[in-house]
């Protein structure tokens, strides 16, 4: 069974016990057609490949920082109102179109709900455009308080993580929440509790103990390129100093190139200095994120493994009865979305207002949806109490 596209009817995931009992009774069932959008609708996602620049290599970096970079669905304004208004309900049908394939998370909230029943949920969160919006400053992409209160409402009925692109450091500054677990770039930065095994005797773990005598662990699997990141930081805010708009973001094990606020006429020039400066950084790679350049190291990680570790060190990982859910709005999200899904782990949850392909099971549309879908949770666990 295909199960790339989720199945509206049934998206519970299949776990092993399920598969092994019942494959021979699953009916045949076709992968349903994606919908065809009209051109600037459909954002295709690159698949990962290896090399110094991945997403550079496979088309042309100003292509990918336009095909990463969606123009935020406003309409324009035009003398001809009609020809306003069929645009405005081509976008809507697109939209609603598109949500067959994946379904709201708070529409379809009693599947989600009756499938996690005698489950135990873990959460994953995206930070930028999850639970805060996105805004021209990076340094300004605060969470709203009733954001934070849910965060933390839900943080008390189930383990729950944020793991960001921003450094941990950065990332805990705005959300401030002690009972999370934290990730930072991209999930070369954790600090997770000390239940499961995969930490022991890696040499990239290290056991700490806080002022409340409370154990944990940090790990840390690229921490080999520091030096590296501090150097090329370095060399990339010389680099595009004269760039009007352009602001290089030091993410402690990943750095990241905003070009949010530069002029859409000079986005070449800023792929340009990027690229020209990772030429003697064979160690890094290029990958694309909304109005972001991010030079990474080349390391068999990504958001996907940081989700396993976790619920290993969280002591959830090897087990049917527990439910992971990861919301996210970015293409670096979709590591942990393809995690779930081809374990059959759990449910990636898509946060976008615009189509575009993804290996998520469901969506939700904005910062305020999830909110909505986190209040939903507890609702939910407090009653099933």
């Amino acid at each position: 069974m295909d199960l790339k596209t989720p199945v509206i009817a049934d998206p519970a995931p299949i776990n092993k016990s399920r598969l092994s009992i019942y494959s021979s009774l699953l009916p045949y069932s076709p992968q349903p057609q994606r919908a065809i959008f009209a051109p600037g609708f459909l954002l295709s996602i690159p698949r990962k490949k290896t090399g110094v620049l991945e997403d550079v290599r496979t088309a042309s970096w100003l292509d990918a920082m336009r095909s990463s970079s969606p123009p935020p669905k406003k309409l324009a304004f035009s003398a001809n109102a009609e020809l306003c208004e069929l645009e405005s309900s081509d976008v809507d049908v697109a939209y609603h179109t598109w949500m067959l394939n994946y379904p709201s998370a708070l529409n379809s909230f009693e599947q989600i709900a009756e499938f996690a029943n005698g489950k135990r949920l873990a959460l994953f969160l995206d930070y930028d455009g999850t639970l805060s919006p996105i805004v021209d400053n990076p340094d300004m992409a605060f969470m709203s308080e009733d954001m934070r209160s849910a965060v933390k409402d839900v943080a008390k009925h189930f383990p729950t993580a944020i793991i960001s692109g921003r450094s941990r450091d950065k990332v805990y500054e705005f959300v401030g929440l002690t009972e999370l677990y934290y990730a930072g770039s991209h999930g070369m930065d954790i600090m997770s509790p000390v239940k499961g095994s995969a930490f022991n005797g890696h040499p990239n773990c290290i056991k700490l103990t806080d002022k409340q005598g409370k154990e944990a662990v940090l790990f840390q699997p690229a921490s080999e390129f520091l030096p590296m990141i501090d150097e090329v930081f370095t060399s990339l805010v010389e680099s595009t100093e004269d760039i009007k708009g352009a602001t290089v973001e030091n993410n402690k094990f990943c750095v990241s190139v905003h070009y949010r606020n530069v002029d859409e006429k000079d986005w070449k020039s800023v792929g340009q200095r990027v690229h020209d400066v990772l030429k003697e950084y064979p160690r890094l790679r290029l990958s694309h994120g909304r109005k972001v350049l991010e030079v990474r190291p080349i390391i068999d990680w990504n958001k996907g493994k940081a989700v396993e570790f976790l619920l290993d060190s969280l002591g959830l990982s090897d087990s049917d009865d527990v439910l992971p859910i990861y919301v996210g709005d970015d293409r670096t999200d979709e590591d942990a979305f393809k995690v779930l899904r081809e374990g059959n782990k759990g449910y990636g949850i898509l946060v976008s207002s615009v189509p575009k392909e993804s290996n998520a099971f469901y969506s939700l549309k904005e910062p305020s949806e999830v909110m909505k879908f986190l209040k939903a949770l507890v609702a939910w666990k407090s009653s099933s109490a």
